[in-house]
């Protein structure tokens, strides 16, 4: 008899809870098919009038037009171009911050769509077409469809939510401060103190209703370089007559790729060395004086980070001083590693199943990419996944990478997104009750 009391207690107590996930995850799942249609307007719309990073002035506009329409609380040049709206919910709870990136590329589109981007723009004193080639106008689009979805049940979303629409996440142009790192120095992420920070990225590679993620280490750090090699001009009929600084560069390289394939424990975690910019010489008969080359470098581990950047300077200063020549080293960190905080993951699992379907929520790989959303993880745990943006039924090897003139979503099912966001605020506050 006293066990039978026991169970009708317990069944008693966590129905209450069951039906009020239950019906919860009813509402955000109808209310966020019924934004579906708006959602991909918005994203057609920021995709036909793409802005490049700390420029997004008519973005930034639009985005606080549409907030302030549905009553939230609005900050503006934040971090610049940046939009913050913030929605009190009606039961108490934590503060969870959403963040969606808004800058486009300087890349001019070839993708044959009705709302493909016409747009001009200047980039390193360039003129250049400006196209979002990297899915932030479906994240936009995706987080005023989330913003939508909370303020129609605002009397029942548990604390504050902080919507982070952020300017620059490619990086701010020349040598402008910009990005999550500005807007982090701005308080986005103290006022109010945020305790849990989420973040999602569109990809071309991995099919509609799909969400991909990994707990801890996500995607790389990126850091760029700069080798500025000096040797002694010469005729180039007589190279003993001076110092190469060509040969050397080229030696330099061929020695960066040996910290990745036989110095760093690849076992432990990848690393990419890639130099993209060589810089050198005006005449093909003269031996210039100087050499300068750019590259990037992709870690997963921030111990492995410090090394890498180290044996970099070891490489190009020894064999620079073997021929007699000189390198100069820097190196810019322009991300951290994102790092999935493992029990945020572990907790938010089945808000994504909920919005995908469990057979859709798929443990991936880490991904050499990097995102400035890892600056977000050093104020806050913060969990950030892949949503599907392929057509159905397509071979990822035949689906256009992004920031190529021929990147491509399908933005029929980013509703997913929307859902994502919205069980992961209600689901996150019921948690950590």
């Amino acid at each position: 008899m006293r066990m039978r009391k026991l169970k009708l207690m317990v069944i008693t107590a966590v129905l209450p809870v069951m039906l009020f996930a239950q019906n919860f995850t009813a509402v955000i799942e109808k209310n966020a098919s019924a934004v579906n249609d708006s959602v991909i307007a918005w994203r057609r719309f920021i995709h036909q009038n793409p802005e490049l990073g700390n420029r997004e002035f008519k973005t930034g506009a639009f985005i606080a037009a549409h907030l302030r329409a549905l009553g939230i609380e609005v900050k503006t040049n934040v971090g610049k171009t940046g939009v913050v709206g913030i929605l009190k919910g009606g039961k108490p709870g934590p503060v969870v911050a959403l963040r969606a990136d808004m800058d486009a590329l300087p890349v001019t589109e070839r993708v044959k769509i009705p709302f493909a981007s016409k747009v001009m723009g200047e980039y390193n004193g360039q003129t250049v077409g400006v196209m979002h080639a990297c899915g932030h106008d479906s994240h936009v689009a995706i987080l005023l469809g989330t913003a939508t979805t909370l303020a129609k049940m605002q009397k029942d979303v548990p604390g504050t939510i902080v919507f982070i629409f952020q300017p620059a996440e490619e990086g701010p142009p020349g040598t402008e401060e910009g990005g999550a790192p500005l807007m982090i120095k701005e308080g986005v992420m103290n006022n109010p103190k945020v305790d849990a920070v989420f973040g999602l990225h569109i990809n071309s590679q991995t099919e509609i209703g799909t969400i991909r993620y990994k707990s801890g280490s996500f995607m790389a750090s990126s850091d760029w370089f700069t080798i500025k090699v000096k040797g002694k001009s010469s005729h180039g009929s007589m190279p003993w007559g001076g110092i190469d600084p060509i040969v050397v560069a080229a030696q330099i390289i061929n020695g960066l790729q040996t910290i990745v394939s036989r110095q760093e424990e690849l076992t432990k975690a990848p690393v990419v060395i890639t130099v993209g910019i060589i810089k050198s010489g005006v005449r093909a008969n003269i031996i210039p004086e100087e050499l300068t080359m750019e590259g990037t470098i992709r870690t997963l581990d921030s111990k492995m980070q410090e090394d890498v950047h180290e044996r970099i300077k070891t490489t190009a200063t020894k064999i620079a001083e073997a021929s007699g020549a000189t390198a100069e080293v820097s190196i810019d960190t322009k991300t951290l590693v994102t790092y999935n905080d493992p029990e945020l993951v572990k907790l938010m699992l089945p808000s994504l199943e909920k919005a995908a379907g469990t057979d859709h929520v798929i443990a991936s790989d880490w991904t050499t990419g990097a995102e400035d959303f890892s600056f977000f993880g050093t104020k806050a745990p913060a969990f950030f996944f892949n949503l599907g943006g392929m057509p159905k039924g397509m071979d990822p090897k035949k689906a256009a990478p992004h920031h190529t003139p021929d990147f491509y979503i399908d933005d029929s099912m980013l509703d997913v997104g929307v859902k994502a966001f919205c069980n992961i605020v209600f689901d996150y506050a019921k948690l950590k009750k």
